[in-house]
């Protein structure tokens, strides 16, 4: 059964819609937390794992969440890197459709 998605404004500057479901918390559009994102990441796997296309990042508030919750804790668990790639590996197939 597919995630039931909407459109939702922007907790921040209330004028962008962002794609989100029932489950996603806080619903910040790219541009928003593009700032937050844009730190400077220093581990050479993390640096790989959290090189992707931009255009991933704002389609995607989940991976935008991960990448954000590595640069305030500065790891991630064995889980949440499983499901960054897996949906990442989603992204690309999606992409080349």
């Amino acid at each position: 059964m597919a995630k039931v998605q909407f459109k939702q404004k922007c907790i921040r500057c209330k004028q962008k819609y962002v794609i989100s479901s029932k489950s996603d918390k806080f619903i910040v559009c790219y541009d928003c937390q593009k700032k937050e994102l844009d730190q400077e990441i220093e581990d050479p796997n993390f640096k790989e794992l959290f090189n992707i296309p931009e255009e991933f990042y704002k389609q995607n508030i989940f991976l935008r969440s991960i990448k954000s919750s590595y640069l305030r804790f500065n790891n991630l668990t064995d889980r949440q890197i499983e499901a960054f790639k897996k949906v990442v590996k989603d992204l690309e197939d999606g992409n080349k459709k």
